[in-house]
């Protein structure tokens, strides 16, 4: 079982299956996405090539607010460092649960491939990750965020309001996809979810809050819902090394 687990097939497949239902979430997305480029002035090509380069929807529907805006390149650079400024959070999260005994440089490669999805997929692995896990995950996922941009951009626009609409809860059923089986194995999890919800809301409601951006609140909930959970609950090393001899 151990040398089945640290073969670089056997991750990249078990990513596979992980990003399939990611990949079905992001195309259905992504169409909303692709309108939103045309919107900005982005033909199809820059659509799908802007999306194949920044994995983030946040992100990119900022970059075509800001386009559309007529922004200049400094707010624009500031805007998209403030938005996904969360994966700097995600990414360091996931240096620590990397296998050790792996080469560095993955790293570099595992970075293209930190969204919200992918990044909860690969943290719920239990023990310690392979980057070959990403990279299955990724491989099924990017190319399904880039082709619903490029539908979307090309075929988005003749289709009715409620089809568009439809599509666009589909991101909040794969989150929930994601969160729900393991917070029902772990009740921890399941508070620290239902913490976030209720954090998550009164950013929305409450005066002053709703009007940062939308990047700031997750960096917030990230550092002090987080943060809390694990100084009050922390996991152990030891039974992380345990998981991984399974």
């Amino acid at each position: 079982m151990e040398e089945k687990r640290n073969s670089k097939g056997f991750w990249f497949l078990q990513g596979m299956r992980a990003g399939i239902p990611i990949g079905m979430g992001y195309f259905a997305v992504a169409f909303t996405l692709g309108i939103a480029a045309r919107k900005a002035g982005l033909n199809v090509l820059q659509s799908g090539f802007m999306s194949a380069t920044m994995l983030a929807s946040a992100g990119q529907f900022a970059g075509f607010g800001a386009l559309a805006a007529g922004a200049g390149y400094l707010e624009m650079m500031v805007t998209e460092i403030v938005v996904n400024l969360r994966y700097l959070l995600m990414s360091s999260a996931l240096s620590q649960k990397v296998m050790r005994d792996q080469p560095f440089f993955h790293r570099f490669f595992m970075a293209y491939g930190v969204t919200d999805e992918i990044f909860a997929v690969s943290m719920g692995v239990e023990g310690k990750l392979h980057p070959y896990y990403m990279y299955g995950a990724a491989a099924i996922a990017a190319p399904g965020w880039v082709l619903g941009t490029v539908l979307g951009a090309f075929l988005g626009m003749i289709l009715p309001a409620r089809a568009m609409s439809a599509m666009g809860v589909a991101l909040y059923g794969m989150f929930l996809a994601i969160v729900i089986p393991p917070a029902k194995k772990d009740r921890i999890i399941a508070g620290v979810v239902m913490v976030s919800m209720v954090v998550s809301a009164l950013f929305t409601k409450l005066p002053g809050l709703n009007r940062l951006s939308s990047g700031l609140p997750i960096i917030v909930l990230t550092i002090l819902v987080a943060g809390a959970a694990a100084i009050l609950f922390p996991v152990g090393e030891k039974k992380e090394e345990s998981q991984d001899e399974t």
